[in-house]
């Protein structure tokens, strides 16, 4: 259905929509449309979806498959980050759901010259959006190593991120690091081969060097506060993450949401005058079963939090 990827929690996703005939949705991460076509089946003739995403490649992707239902369907090259500003332009109005998936997707990781992965030699690249300028390179020989250090640890968790930074500014010193396998191998030479771990030692510093490439959990934090703003009361939130510092990022972002008063515990009363503006749906994540991990083994990381506007 997707040659991006294969929908993850596609049922799930559905159910905490809880789309109906003639709703307005948004997909923030269209991607290749996995979700988004059976999305614009459950809104009937009189429904409409707006598609987003960064990737243009994806874009045209989506406007094949959803080709059926093109008077129905917006798709546009924008970050979820400017929801509001985008909803504005095209004079769309409040809508009653909002969905983000969050992955990368099969199709970006498998092109060896978008460079996102360690398992094809590819350029340092990275970009989701190939029209931006900073890519994976920019990072990797122009950060200082104090810089590349504080990236690996905040964004990858990666406990070898000092050595790991510092070996990059020894090798660029006598040439620039200009491909994957490059960059991989260097991780290799000091972490080792990784027998201990259940995931390859480059991993971690190639989610890293993504993610700020791409300022995925700023904007992960903004699209969130802005969908809360555009969606109407009763509309849905649904969130499909993939690692622990987007999920903690959702978690705290629809936890903070539901609660309303951000005035400190020990205040006799509340100063700050903020109400609740969501319900939270998912007391705990939901996962993939058995099953779909088996079918689609990159779905076994996958977390969906959804909330309901109540104001």
């Amino acid at each position: 259905m997707d040659e991006f990827h294969k929908p993850v929690l596609l049922a799930e996703a559905l159910h905490y929509l809880k789309c109906s005939k003639g709703n307005k949705i948004v997909d923030c991460t269209i991607g290749g449309a996995g979700h988004a076509v059976e999305i614009i089946q459950m809104l009937g003739s009189k429904g409409t979806l707006l598609g987003l995403d960064l990737d243009n490649e994806a874009l045209n992707v989506a406007k094949k498959v959803l080709a059926p239902f093109s008077q129905q369907i917006t798709l546009l090259n924008e970050n979820f980050a400017d929801l509001d500003t985008v909803l504005k332009e095209n004079e769309i109005g409040l809508v009653d759901g909002i969905f983000f998936d969050l992955g990368i997707s099969s199709h970006q990781i498998e092109k060896a010259e978008r460079g996102f992965s360690f398992q094809k030699n590819g350029p340092l690249d990275m970009r989701m959006n190939t029209g931006q300028a900073f890519k994976a390179s920019d990072v990797v020989n122009k950060y200082s190593e104090e810089e590349l250090k504080k990236v690996l640890r905040n964004f990858g968790e990666e406990r070898y991120a000092k050595k790991i930074s510092r070996e990059i500014v020894k090798k660029r010193e006598k040439k620039a690091l200009e491909s994957t396998e490059e960059l991989k191998e260097l991780i290799k030479n000091i972490v080792g081969e990784g027998k201990k771990e259940k995931i390859n030692p480059a991993t971690r510093t190639f989610q890293a060097i993504r993610i700020e490439v791409n300022k995925e959990l700023e904007n992960l934090k903004k699209g969130l506060n802005k969908a809360v703003e555009c969606v109407k009361k009763g509309g849905r939130i649904v969130v499909i993450s993939y690692h622990s510092l987007e999920d903690r990022i959702v978690k705290k972002t629809f936890k903070e949401l539901e609660r309303g008063c951000i005035c400190p515990s020990d205040f006799p009363k509340c100063f700050c005058g903020k109400s609740p503006s969501v319900k939270v749906l998912t007391k705990k994540p939901v996962r993939p079963g058995e099953e779909e991990i088996r079918v689609n083994p990159r779905a076994r990381s996958a977390k969906l939090r959804a909330v309901e506007k109540i104001i």
